[in-house]
């Protein structure tokens, strides 16, 4: 079976992280994969933020689980010491799917390097306030950006879960 195949049936969604961050050139390496995704019109009109800093994303993770309506102490992060955010220029109407495709590339890159990641929702909401939108002004990114979501990474505590039975009835063939 091709290699890319074989990574798109095999990765799964990580739910629980060891706190071991993952080395800066596989962050890289992912962050890289994102840039060369699909996008409309050829406008690459998505960033990423990489949160390393464990301060910051202790603090994103306490606003994503207020936002989500869940206790403090609960991390929707699952542990994961890195958070790859995507963003997209409000301005494109391919926003949604420019970076939809940004993350599948980043999470398929991380499984291809023995990492583990997960979608976390909620970027939209946190980057609507003030107080995200000044981070992307303190880092000097300039414009009106969309949170697309948050691609958590590291290293799986514990065995990959297993592929859900796929639904039958799902594809349509017309000759």
């Amino acid at each position: 079976m091709n290699e890319i195949i074989k990574a798109m049936e095999s990765r799964r969604s990580i739910r629980q992280f060891k706190a071991k961050m993952p080395r800066k050139e596989d962050l890289q390496q992912i962050v890289e994969a994102g840039l060369y995704a699909a996008n409309g019109m050829g406008k690459q009109a998505v960033i990423t933020l990489v949160i390393t800093n464990k301060e910051l994303r202790d603090k994103l993770a306490k606003v994503n689980a207020q936002i989500a309506g869940w206790e403090d102490d609960f991390d929707p992060f699952y542990g994961a010491p890195a958070v790859l955010i995507v963003l997209a220029d409000k301005a494109h109407f391919t926003r949604i799917y420019d970076g939809s495709l940004v993350m599948g590339n980043m999470m398929l890159a991380a499984h291809s390097l023995g990492l583990g990641s997960i979608w976390i929702h909620r970027a939209k909401e946190e980057f609507e306030t003030n107080e995200w939108k000044k981070l992307l002004a303190d880092l000097g990114i300039q414009g009106n950006w969309e949170g697309i979501g948050h691609c958590a990474v590291g290293y799986a505590e514990g065995e990959t879960p297993q592929a859900a039975k796929r639904k039958d009835g799902r594809v349509f063939w017309v000759e």
